[in-house]
């Protein structure tokens, strides 16, 4: 079978999440990326080692090639610590009364934990797993490795303070999909990147002048809902009132 490259799997799907979160080991084919450097920027959830943590393993799910930026450049990681910091990483509307049991896998989402809760604690159970096998921290390790420890945790079972590793892994790439395809106003998808490259308009919802102008083509640039009509994306407002305490 022809195997496709992990952009080529992206435009395919088109920022289908539901299709995009069954899809088989997307680790696997990348080249070596570089040891990512510092996030520069102000995290409202990550600390400084959360932060490096998602850089590079977004990055190597989405890596950089010749038809976009890869996931770091396109501000995925910003749009993860966004999400976490808020209400949504606080689990505000998430059912938490238990009972804690297994479930089978059409019942979803089973655990305790807030989203924040989950990565902290499952980053956590990483960065001491590899330590234990005294391989280093997983943003200084090259490439490969690194694909090879997200291989470890998308099929494994491990515990990750109390996180099934396959857990974190199917949330990690889901919101790295997200991030890399949503609107930019929530932080991620700078530029619009990933939206030129796949020809989608944005989500703004004002056609009225065109909808009787049959056979044309659309070639109008995307715009963002935060858009403030001169080209300018305000953010979406965060409120870190729940959960936007930075990890020790």
């Amino acid at each position: 079978m022809t195997k496709i490259s992990r952009r080529g799997f992206f435009k395919l799907a088109g920022g289908a999440t539901a299709a995009l979160t069954q899809a088989p080991a997307l680790v696997a084919q990348a080249a070596p990326a570089p040891t990512p450097a510092a996030h520069s920027g102000a995290a409202l959830f990550f600390n400084p080692d959360e932060m490096r943590w998602i850089e590079a393993a977004t990055e190597r799910l989405i890596p950089e090639d010749d038809n976009g930026p890869g996931a770091r450049a396109a501000g995925v990681p910003v749009y993860i610590d966004r999400q976490l910091a808020g209400a949504w990483g606080a689990g505000e509307r998430l059912y938490r009364s238990g009972p804690w049991q297994p479930g089978d896998a059409s019942q979803g989402y089973q655990l305790p934990f807030t989203p924040a809760e989950l990565f902290r604690n499952a980053l956590r159970g990483a960065r001491e797993e590899l330590q234990g096998r005294k391989q280093g921290a997983f943003e200084t390790l090259p490439g490969p490795r690194q694909d090879l420890y997200l291989e470890s945790l998308q099929n494994g079972k491990q515990d990750l303070h109390g996180v099934p590793a396959h857990v974190f892994f199917e949330s990690l790439l889901a919101l790295t999909i997200e991030g890399y395809f949503s609107d930019p106003v929530y932080g991620g998808n700078k530029d619009m990147a990933s939206w030129k490259m796949i020809g989608f308009p944005g989500a703004y919802a004002s056609f009225y002048d065109l909808v009787d102008q049959h056979g044309v083509a659309y070639t109008r640039a995307p715009i963002s809902m935060g858009d403030n009509g001169a080209g300018v994306i305000h953010l979406h407002p965060v409120s870190t009132q729940h959960s936007g305490k930075r990890g020790a």
